[in-house]
């Protein structure tokens, strides 16, 4: 085969390699955007039916909450303290344990808690999706991680909750959504219309000027 030749047939070959690696990566391309499309609609449809109702859901939760004479009501801290107000103007508290410290938190101090919070029951999960928490496993006052957090930098559930508790506390609050991230969804974990429950010990708190030294929990 004389040189022409073959520098044509080297690059007919190379035409015809470079075709077919054009249409593989179309092919695989193709393949990768229908597969997402398939799997995103897979998990659209898993949420739509894990969230179904869920505002409707969430103030029914918050009609049980005032109705249960057990729990503890406490008005947000915002709203008008003369008054009866609505059902989702408090948050509703059951004691798990009582501390012995004598004072509360107030507003502009700073905390050492553990907490762990969660969704309403859903149909995955019965106790409540887990959305964020300081420890894992069961609470332990010796062994459970302690974060630190300004109680005015909180949703005003949470922080209502804190400025009722005494260093010891550990509760378990429910806050209805009106009080926590309201029509807003913060992430993926946390729709909008979500009432918060959240398992909170308080450890300590300090004020504004005063310090504490570096906490470790184990």
């Amino acid at each position: 085969m004389k040189n022409e030749e073959w520098a044509t047939a080297i690059d007919n070959r190379r035409k015809k390699r470079e075709v077919w690696a054009w249409r593989m990566l179309l092919c695989a391309a193709f393949f990768a955007l229908h597969s997402s499309l398939f799997t995103s609609c897979s998990e659209d449809s898993e949420d739509e039916e894990e969230y179904a109702n869920w505002q409707e859901r969430n103030d029914n939760a918050i009609s049980q909450w005032a109705a249960d004479t057990s729990l503890r009501k406490i008005k947000n801290f915002t709203k008008d303290q003369t008054t009866t107000g609505t059902s989702s103007d408090y948050i509703y508290v059951e004691v798990l344990e009582e501390g012995s410290g004598t004072e509360s938190p107030l507003y502009t101090d700073t905390v050492w808690v553990a907490y762990r919070g969660r969704l309403i029951p859903s149909k995955s999960y019965p106790d409540g999706y887990v959305f964020d928490q300081s420890y894992q496993g069961d609470f332990s006052w010796t062994t459970s991680d302690v974060f630190e957090f300004s109680v005015n930098g909180l949703v005003e559930g949470f922080g209502t909750a804190l400025m009722a508790m005494k260093p010891g506390d550990r509760w378990r609050v429910h806050i209805p959504y009106m009080l926590g991230y309201g029509s807003s969804s913060t992430s993926t974990s946390v729709p909008a219309y979500s009432n918060l429950t959240f398992d909170i010990a308080l450890f300590d708190f300090w004020h504004p000027g005063e310090t504490r030294p570096f906490f470790k929990s184990r």
